[in-house]
């Protein structure tokens, strides 16, 4: 397991010194994650091996929520204050990206044509 959150560490390293580096809009860990894909793609045995150790990790997700709860508990005050325009931003932001999920996979579904079964 050691090893195998070596190279997930490696690889973030690797995306953060590409995006820092290169000047580019991208996330380091974004970039480090199209590391991880590209190497799963051209050796497709070591996903396999890293399954157990990226079940582990993600097991323990739930545990990165905790920081953002207490700020929303320490910040209810100001939560209540701009509660209107936080509800008009969340039901907005929801409703387009269910309509940009929707045209994309319309669009998808137009270009991959119609298949029979």
């Amino acid at each position: 397991m050691i090893s195998h959150l070596t190279l997930l560490l490696l690889l973030q390293l690797a995306g953060e010194a590409l995006a820092r580096g290169a000047g580019l809009p991208v996330p380091g860990p974004i970039l480090g994650l199209l590391l991880l894909l590209a190497l799963f793609a051209a050796r497709p045995a070591l996903a396999e091996r890293l399954r157990p150790t990226n079940a582990a990790i993600l097991s323990y997700m739930s545990l990165l929520f905790v920081p953002a709860g207490v700020g929303i508990v320490g910040h209810l005050g100001l939560l209540a204050d701009e509660a209107v325009p936080l509800l008009v931003t969340l039901v907005a932001s929801t409703t387009l990206a269910l309509l940009a999920a929707a045209v994309a996979f319309a669009a998808v579904a137009r270009l991959t044509g119609p298949r029979d079964a």
